[in-house]
């Protein structure tokens, strides 16, 4: 549990040192991006709570995530319809689930 906190606390300090700043076009894609990979990253620590973390789901979560995703927002970009709203929602939802299921998890132990 130690590792990713500190794995947070190291990219936190890196966003913090070196700002970088993403084109306005690439917003959208940033944002589903970003939460589809929170969503992965407390998936997994739900899943190391409850002490049944599997490497290869994890890595075939985190990406099929991010690709459905940014296909996602691509459709909907060519369509001329906000999808990307979908994929926020959707991650959203789950990340709040899998963070209150952790949060269960601690104050039962």
């Amino acid at each position: 549990m130690a590792l990713p906190i500190l794995g947070l606390f190291v990219g936190l300090l890196i966003g913090i040192l070196f700002p970088i700043s993403i084109p306005l076009e690439y917003a959208k894609f940033m944002s589903v991006a970003l939460l589809a990979s929170l969503d992965s990253v407390f998936g997994g620590l739900r899943a190391g709570a409850e002490e049944r973390f599997d490497n290869t789901v994890f890595i075939t979560g985190f990406f099929t995530n991010a690709l459905l995703a940014a296909g996602l927002v691509y459709m909907g970009e060519r369509l001329g319809i906000d999808l990307y709203y979908v994929a926020l929602l959707a991650f959203g939802l789950r990340i709040f689930q899998n963070l209150a299921i952790i949060r269960r998890y601690f104050l039962k132990k």
